[in-house]
């Protein structure tokens, strides 16, 4: 009875073990609900609206072999529009970003979780900023945390809506 009972015991912690392989195969093959492009809402920006600008989009694409690309687009009132973008390996090393350098040139990303992004930004080989961006659960809504670094830390929260 003992033999029946460890093998039971055994045959139960095969199919235990596999059907968590195949969970976590089925999540880490599952896409990225930030992958997409998302529209923040600029009528929430921590800034008066006279200085607002028209529009900020952001765009996350994969690019093959574990990078992604992220295409920063920002319409401003009055002045010119600003692109920042660059492919970046989801490892979190450090690569060039291209395009506008006003707020950085260099980039990392790390993904913790699949609806979730680390961006740590640099700009002339010091901090810039770090940013996070979190989908929520029905994927029609981001939220951008962002920490810039210019000498005292300074915290804000951005609110994007999906665009496609």
């Amino acid at each position: 009875m003992k033999a029946l009972f460890a093998v039971l015991l055994a045959a139960s912690a095969i199919q235990s073990t596999a059907a968590l392989a195949e969970s976590s195969a089925a999540k880490a093959s599952a896409p990225s609900p930030l992958l997409g492009t998302w529209a923040v809402d600029v009528s929430r920006l921590p800034m008066p609206p006279e200085a607002r600008p028209k529009s900020v989009t952001i765009a996350f694409s994969d690019a093959g072999g574990e990078k992604w690309k992220i295409d920063v687009n920002i319409v401003n009132t009055g002045g010119p529009t600003i692109n920042a973008y660059g492919t970046y390996p989801l490892d979190g090393t450090a690569v060039p970003s291209q395009g506008s350098t006003i707020e950085a040139d260099t980039g990392a990303v790390r993904m913790p979780a699949t609806n979730v992004l680390v961006m740590g930004l640099g700009k002339g080989s010091m901090p810039a900023s770090t940013r996070i961006y979190t989908v929520s659960a029905d994927g029609k809504s981001m939220i951008e945390t962002a920490v810039n670094h210019n000498g005292v830390p300074v915290m804000r929260t951005n609110y994007f809506t999906r665009v496609r």
